[in-house]
């Protein structure tokens, strides 16, 4: 089984998210496992999976084709930093796959995406050409409004498709990566500065938590500000970890926690390493959790 979590640029238009839904419900042998919007990122994020390649190709292509006639991002604003309609789509291995799989999927996409679209694409993470185009930050830098200048750059010549950024579609990223958790963090104050300072303090490239991203973002329609995070690795840095470095920094500044979400899905094993470090459980073991050992002993899931 391969995941497929890609990045859609509107986040507001509940019409054309719910074609883009559409699209990947319908493809035979794609199941949509979750899709969720924010209308100050003006980002939808998008969670299937597929036990072969072959449909999650499709599914992909038929979200591209509507996201290139549906969105247009000159008129697109949104407090997430952004390239593409389609802004970013990693591959994911799941059960019984490989990285080197995703990476042959990552590739054909991007491939597709670049003849049929006129888009330029760029390979990151596993699937990245050159080291540094591996971290997607650095291939979103300038973001969409900048991209006609940084494509001209022969360093940022595209993986696929025209070295001419589409008008209304931008540029797309594809690849490859291990399971990531995004994780936010809302704080009881409309200070940006506060909420840059506590994002910097977090995200590694500022020598804070291990394979942490972390931006600062406003949530206009709600007054506050947000921690934005990329838990690259939940194993090596827990979700608890990135929320009790932020709850620290926010007190620093006397800046309460308002609470947190998790965009998209969560692999389970980060909830109980989470559940148990927080609770102090002792000799804690997934074994320990009733439906688990119901799937083990009986040999199938409690239905739902």
């Amino acid at each position: 089984m391969i995941e497929a979590v890609p990045n859609v640029s509107e986040g507001r238009d509940g019409a054309v998210v719910e074609d883009l839904a559409e699209a990947l419900r319908s493809t035979s042998g794609v199941f949509l496992l979750n899709y969720s919007s924010d209308v100050d990122h003006n980002r939808s994020v998008f969670t299937y999976v597929a036990d072969d390649s072959g449909p999650l190709f499709e599914a992909t292509m038929r979200l591209f084709e509507i996201a290139v006639r549906e969105i247009d991002l000159r008129r697109h604003q949104g407090a997430h930093p952004r390239v593409g309609a389609v802004d970013v789509t990693p591959f994911v291995p799941l059960r019984g796959s490989s990285m080197e799989e995703c990476v042959a999927l990552a590739k054909r996409v991007g491939q597709a995406v670049g003849e049929r679209f006129a888009i330029p694409v760029y390979l990151y993470e596993e699937a990245a050409t050159e080291d540094y185009r591996r971290p997607l930050p650095a291939i979103r830098s300038g973001g969409f409004e900048g991209f006609p200048e940084k494509i001209l750059d022969p360093r940022w010549t595209p993986d696929f498709g025209p070295k001419l950024v589409h008008p209304r579609a931008g540029v797309s990223v594809i690849g490859a990566r291990i399971p990531l958790i995004a994780f936010n963090v809302q704080l009881a104050t409309d200070r940006m500065d506060v909420a840059t300072k506590i994002a910097r303090s977090v995200r590694t490239i500022s020598g804070g938590l291990q394979f942490v991203r972390a931006l600062p973002i406003m949530l206009a329609h709600r007054g506050i500000v947000q921690v934005s995070m990329n838990l690259l690795d939940y194993r090596l840095t827990p979700i608890h970890v990135a929320f009790e470095r932020v709850q620290e920094e926010a007190a620093r500044h006397g800046v309460d926690v308002l609470s947190s979400e998790i965009v998209g899905l969560v692999p389970e094993d980060a909830l109980f390493d989470t559940a148990a470090a927080s609770l102090r459980i002792e000799n804690f073991q997934t074994n320990s959790v009733l439906e688990k050992r119901i799937a083990r002993v009986v040999g199938r899931p409690l239905p739902e």
